[in-house]
């Protein structure tokens, strides 16, 4: 007989949040927007015919049918999880699969990954790099990003920090020797990053004139190739900046740069502690630390 089941991954936000008490802190958890967490417990809701918590002022709790639900789910994700590895053990499939962001996965894990599959061949692995967030539940085993850590239900292992330099095509160089020279200056910006130019002008007590003015890309690399080109002046973000800076295309206008609040974070989730493929991606990440130039 056909069993009527509800999305599974509306079932693994519904875990998570109950587990958490927080829609926000299972989307970090999940590596999706709030919004997206929001939308998959009402589906499940609209699905079983019963609201599963109460938003209130402080936050969110679970409803009577909420409380009762959340053990269920809990141990039948639990369940095929540990049904789905022991599968995959007993047919010799071990693959790894890494949410990443384009520029990062270019310029500073791909030129790497050799090293890893020399000392684990038997671990495939496969680079996401996907601009969206993505949700643990849906194949991600392990992802890379950029935040401050202290995220609930996961483990998180700090890999670098980026440090922040103003860079320009050496054809420019020469005509800018302070900040107020950059009023003529195109200023390039990146939309995807937290700390632009407003963050390196505090840091550093330089007054930009009208630092919100220039170009604006979506990607790292496309303000760098603007930058090489001459169309106007980049903040640069060593180490992703430094195969640019190696060769001559940019340079460095004002040193020393300036160390980013934020960082490149391993992350995996608590559940899966015990993975022995995440847990040798952890540890050959340690050994091997991605050095500044």
């Amino acid at each position: 007989m056909r069993q009527r089941l509800p999305p599974l991954n509306a079932l693994r936000l519904f875990e998570a949040a109950a587990r958490l008490l927080s829609f926000k802190n299972a989307a970090e958890e999940l590596l999706v927007t709030p919004s997206a967490v929001s939308h998959g417990i009402q589906s499940l809701e609209q699905w079983l015919g019963a609201p599963l918590f109460v938003r209130t002022a402080r936050g969110i709790v679970l409803t009577e049918a909420g409380a009762s639900y959340y053990p269920t789910v809990q141990s039948a994700l639990a369940m095929i999880a540990a049904g789905s590895g022991e599968v995959a053990a007993r047919h010799g499939r071990r693959h790894l699969t890494i949410s990443v962001a384009p520029t990062f996965a270019s310029r500073l894990l791909m030129p790497r990954l050799a090293g890893f599959r020399a000392e684990h061949p038997d671990i495939s692995v496969v680079i996401d790099t996907t601009r969206e967030r993505v949700d643990f539940a849906d194949g991600i085993d392990l992802a890379i990003r950029m935040g401050r850590g202290g995220w609930q239900g996961v483990i998180a292992q700090e890999l670098l920090r980026e440090s922040l330099v103003p860079v320009c095509a050496p054809e420019l160089e020469a005509g800018i020797r302070d900040a107020v020279d950059l009023a003529g200056v195109p200023l390039i910006h990146v939309t995807t990053v937290s700390e632009d130019w407003a963050h390196w002008a505090r840091a550093t007590g330089r007054r930009l004139p009208d630092p919100e003015r220039g170009l604006r890309f979506d990607t790292v690399l496309m303000a760098y190739d603007a930058a090489a080109r001459g169309l106007g002046v980049a903040i640069g973000r060593r180490p992703l900046v430094d195969a640019e800076l190696a060769v001559g295309t940019l340079v460095t206008l004002w040193e020393p740069a300036i160390a980013g609040s934020t960082g490149y974070w391993l992350v995996s989730p608590e559940s899966r502690a015990g993975d022995p493929d995440i847990a040798a991606f952890r540890a050959w990440m340690t050994a091997h630390p991605i050095a500044m130039e």
